[in-house]
């Protein structure tokens, strides 16, 4: 049932879901995020307010859709992609910078099935946008800014490439296009400055798609560079507007944490903030953690799914994986209600290594999860990528704590358990009083439940090192389960969001 609220939360889509392009079917909204080098790619979200996002699939699920080889890069494979609805059919472009570059998908419905690749190699540039004029023609534009006209059923180009606006005078980075038809203009949106603390979104506006553009003096028209505010990095935007009249914009940002320089765990995340029209240029309204809603009501908020026992023959989508997911790895058919991870690399060090996880999506949080390592080696896992990585190792009768961080790997602690299944823990617990201007951002406890239920916590690591000024990238944490030897099997994961 519809709810009324004094305010919403901020991000909409909390953890790792950046580089968001929305689109509007009916009363309903779809939303595509960035999601680099795992797998399945591209995740697919609905809402019927804005605020309350339920993930429905992902786009990019099958094998003859993505490849991701073992040489991706972390940080590697997907790349900002633009959802629109046209002609009664989704459309979806996105970058592929670790294998086929830029490639379009189509679908009747944004829960799947989505269509093989169109291949577009005659688009040049990431970032890739696309938007129809009224004779039916399809531009897309690309980072840079450049354009180009395409026929996005078949792939093929007309004409060439040329460049329209690149954003302020040597502004670092323009990227992330997008072109709008809205009343007498065309406008063109862009982020630059970079995705780091001086991101920010710029626009221009012309008579035609392919401009002359004209830069709007209020540019950048959203941006928190040079502020305190707790939301940084905000930029990479998009436009909606709601069945009333009114216009939003979904964007990233991120929520810094600890000390100086300040550190960002869960990658970019997908915030909302109103829009409203001062002599046909866009204004961004306030944008905070708790801010005013739609003028509509709002939608019962899902709620988040805390336990996965398992019990169903596929995962739900919320589920990834690095590079690939073959069934022969990751199954929950062998043993019914588990899931059973047959290993191929050695550690979580290994890019082909068997993961499946869930991003972090709170600043605090707690995992726990049922390992039986009888016919193998792994457990649960905090990851940011091959070289950033905490974990706690199960193998009959003892378990293990390993930290990686970048060249350094250690054990950190063992202790004995009792033979068969042992329940692993790890806790997030974000830092509430800086004592420091050193002081990290939280605290990764990892350790095993006794046979009371008691915690028994074997370390507890500093939270900076899984961070993205540490790590560098563009991705978050993931949380999940692995396996390093042989076959593990898990028969229930918890996540459960603790106090923000």
């Amino acid at each position: 049932m519809p709810e009324t609220s004094a305010t919403i939360n901020n991000p909409v889509i909390p953890g790792f879901y950046p580089d968001p392009s929305v689109c509007r079917a009916g009363e309903d909204y779809y939303l595509a995020c960035s999601s680099f080098e795992y797998f399945p790619g591209v995740p697919i979200f609905h809402s019927r307010d804005l605020v309350h996002w339920t993930q429905i699939g992902n786009a990019l699920d099958r094998p003859s859709q993505l490849r991701l080889p073992p040489d991706t890069t972390s940080s590697g494979g997907l790349y900002a992609p633009t959802l629109r609805y046209h002609d009664g059919r989704f459309w979806l472009i996105v970058t592929n910078v670790s294998g086929d570059g830029n490639v379009l998908f189509t679908a009747t419905d944004p829960a799947g099935p989505w269509s093989d690749p169109i291949r577009l190699p005659a688009v040049h540039g990431i970032d890739p946008d696309l938007a129809w004029d009224d004779e039916g023609n399809c531009w897309c534009t690309v980072a840079g800014v450049s354009q180009i006209r395409i026929d996005p059923r078949t792939g093929e180009t007309f004409g060439e490439s040329r460049h329209l606006w690149s954003g302020a005078p040597g502004a670092k980075a323009p990227e992330a296009p997008h072109l709008y038809h809205i009343g007498d203009y065309w406008y063109l949106l862009i982020a630059e400055g970079g995705t780091e603390r001086c991101h920010g979104v710029s626009i221009a506006r012309g008579r035609t798609p392919g401009g002359p553009f004209e830069p709007c003096p209020a540019n950048p028209i959203l941006t928190h560079r040079g502020t305190d505010h707790p939301i940084q990095n905000t930029g990479h935007g998009d436009l909606v507007q709601g069945p009333d009249g009114s216009w939003w914009m979904v964007f990233l940002g991120v929520r810094p944490h600890g000390g100086t320089p300040g550190w960002h765990v869960m990658g970019r995340e997908t915030f909302l903030a109103p829009v409203t029209w001062v002599d046909d240029w866009p204004v961004v309204g306030e944008v905070s953690p708790a801010m005013a809603p739609p003028p509509w009501p709002l939608e019962k908020p899902a709620a988040v799914p805390v336990r996965d026992d398992f019990d169903l023959s596929e995962l739900a989508p919320g589920w990834i994986s690095p590079r690939s997911r073959p069934a022969q790895n990751h199954t929950t058919k062998e043993r019914p209600g588990w899931l059973s991870l047959r290993a191929r690399g050695e550690s979580l060090d290994d890019p082909e290594v068997t993961f499946v996880g869930r991003r972090q999506q709170h600043l605090s949080c707690r995992t726990r999860v049922l390992v039986d390592p009888a016919e193998g080696r792994g457990g649960v896992a905090v990851r940011l990528d091959e070289e950033h990585h905490y974990e706690i190792e199960a193998t009959p009768g003892q378990v293990q704590v390993l930290a990686r961080i970048g060249p350094l790997r250690s054990v950190v602690a063992s202790h004995p358990t009792a033979p068969g299944a042992v329940v692993l823990r790890i806790e997030v617990a974000a830092t509430r009083q800086f004592t420091d201007a050193r002081q990290g951002p939280d605290t990764v406890s990892l350790g095993v439940e006794d046979a009371q239920g008691t915690f028994v916590e074997l370390a507890a690591l500093d939270g900076r090192y899984l961070s993205t000024e540490v790590a560098g990238g563009f991705t978050g944490r993931v949380i999940g389960a692995y396996a390093a030897a042989g076959t593990v099997h898990f028969d229930w994961f918890d996540y459960e969001p603790l106090d923000d």
